[in-house]
């Protein structure tokens, strides 16, 4: 199915990014999340492109096969954005605008992107992380801390280093696959030493969208670039909270349409459906058009159900 996927590389900022891409048309930029690349977008682009449009994703800076900066700053929301800026400029200079979709990292990438520069986005399809607008009273490293404790995955994440020796000692690919299973709809905690709370040989089985060929994929570019580009997106949340001052009160004002699975950490994060469905998420994106919650869906949500989110995607950007 991959096989008539087109690979190249683009210099963005000074580094050198790997982008997928089929078809012709609108193009449509896929932005992935942790811990995922270009492929977890594979059933996208194919349909997608079948459908008429111009499928492209990227391995984000850090990922894959794009260059990893060393420095920890070098991966804050500006660096981010201009990225997919400097990609749009390279790759679509004929368009004005373009359609995106992000999920998890990406969906915060797609909703920084929108905040920046809606003048490049023609309408914003993003799964499973809502946009929350900046607390000016509140640093969310303090949040995280104060709500879930210092053994939530994200306050693991902070200390350069740490947590990539504990993955290193557990292994790539049994890394990769905790993540990819998890479908506990609570937050995800990696006490030190623990990892994710199974015993090293357990065995950990896959779900029926997720093939070890998928794993050995997501491995061997993962053991080759390592974890720390994408870690670094998470060290970088307190001083991304500080460069979106300029922001705050700002609201998304391109045309949205959000999905997330029943079973998502993020949907079950505490908070998140009342903000969503009473009023708070509309204030914030006034073009929200839609928002589907899909049940019994976990967080990895366009590899699970590829069918479901294609037809949304497809069905909210004939609109435009």
């Amino acid at each position: 199915m991959e096989e008539d996927i087109q690979h190249k590389v683009v210099n963005v900022n000074g580094i050198n990014m790997h982008v997928a891409e089929k078809g012709q048309g609108p193009l449509i930029l896929f932005i992935h999340g942790f811990p995922l690349l270009w492929y977890s977008w594979r059933h996208q682009i194919t349909a997608l492109a079948s459908l008429g449009y111009r499928a492209v994703a990227p391995d984000l800076r850090g990922y894959g096969d794009t260059d990893a900066p060393a420095e920890v700053p070098s991966y804050t929301c500006l660096h981010l954005v201009g990225d997919v800026i400097a990609l749009l400029d390279a790759v679509a200079a004929d368009q004005e605008k373009v359609f995106v979709v992000g999920h998890d990292w990406g969906a915060l990438i797609a909703w920084y992107l929108c905040l920046f520069r809606p003048d490049r986005v023609k309408a914003l399809v993003n799964l499973s992380v809502v946009f929350n607008p900046r607390n000016p009273n509140m640093k969310p490293l303090q949040v995280f801390k104060a709500v879930y404790g210092d053994d939530y995955y994200i306050c693991r994440f902070q200390e350069p280093g740490e947590i990539e020796a504990e993955f290193a000692q557990m292994g790539t690919e049994t890394v990769l696959k905790e993540f990819l299973t998890y479908r506990n709809p609570g937050p995800l905690f990696l006490p030190k030493g623990k990892g994710f709370g199974h015993p090293p040989d357990a065995q950990i089985a896959l779900p029926s969208w997720l093939s070890e060929e998928d794993v050995k994929y997501y491995a061997s570019k993962y053991e080759k670039a390592g974890f720390t580009g994408g870690i670094n997106y998470y060290r970088n949340i307190e001083l991304n909270w500080e460069l979106l001052a300029p922001w705050t009160g700002a609201q998304i004002k391109v045309p949205v349409k959000f999905i997330v699975g029943d079973l998502d950490l993020t949907y079950n994060a505490p908070g998140t459906k009342d903000y969503i469905n009473k009023g708070g998420f509309k204030k914030a994106v006034p073009l929200l058009e839609e928002v589907i919650v899909m049940e019994g869906v976990g967080h990895f949500i366009n590899e699970e159900k590829p069918d479901e989110v294609n037809k949304h995607i497809y069905n909210f950007f004939q609109k435009f």
